[in-house]
């Protein structure tokens, strides 16, 4: 699946181009940034490459562009929930650079894409799982009007063998729509 280039008023969400890759690997190698979203720090730009390639054949992940300096400082994607059985569902996933945390831009990406995966795609629900460290994806996930549906404790074995607990919200079509009122 490939998704449309989406617009808000700092960034632009876009697809993956191999001259992503020096600032792809600058955010990706931050001791902070990947642990927290469940993969290791890249260790050289042949692992980013390597994903962004991934990321480019899948076609459901965007490139966060900062609109004004046009350097990509994120990733935001739609994918499958491999804990659910439903087709007409997603889950959002994201990773950002240290140095944009704060700021308020990975709130404005996901709404993006929840307004993309409720009145484009037309799913029926968006789902978002945060490692109960993560409190700034948490404040991301409740900015956004999700619902927490519970934790699933020792739900995933991350990359260094740390069984962690997944937070699970959830935001149905219809919470979207409540919302967009």
């Amino acid at each position: 699946m490939k998704y449309s280039e989406l617009e808000t008023p700092r960034l632009l969400l876009r697809g993956w181009r191999e001259t992503d890759v020096d600032d792809f690997f600058a955010y990706c190698r931050h001791p902070e940034v990947g642990p927290a979203a469940g993969w290791p720090p890249h260790e050289d730009k042949g692992t980013s490459r390597n994903v962004m390639w991934k990321f480019m054949e899948a076609g459901d992940v965007w490139a966060l562009v900062d609109r004004q300096t046009r350097r990509v400082i994120g990733s935001v994607g739609l994918h499958e929930d491999k804990r659910r059985d439903n087709p007409n569902c997603r889950m959002l996933g994201y990773a950002l650079s240290a140095d944009c945390w704060g700021q308020g831009l990975m709130t404005e990406a996901a709404q993006a894409v929840l307004r993309y995966a409720f009145e484009t795609l037309c799913l029926e629900m968006v789902t978002v799982y945060h490692y109960p460290f993560n409190s700034r994806s948490r404040r991301v996930i409740e900015k956004c009007g999700f619902r927490y549906e519970g934790t699933l404790r020792r739900g995933t074995v991350r990359f260094d063998g740390q069984v962690l607990d997944n937070v699970c919200y959830s935001l149905l079509r219809e919470e979207y729509e409540q919302l967009r009122r």
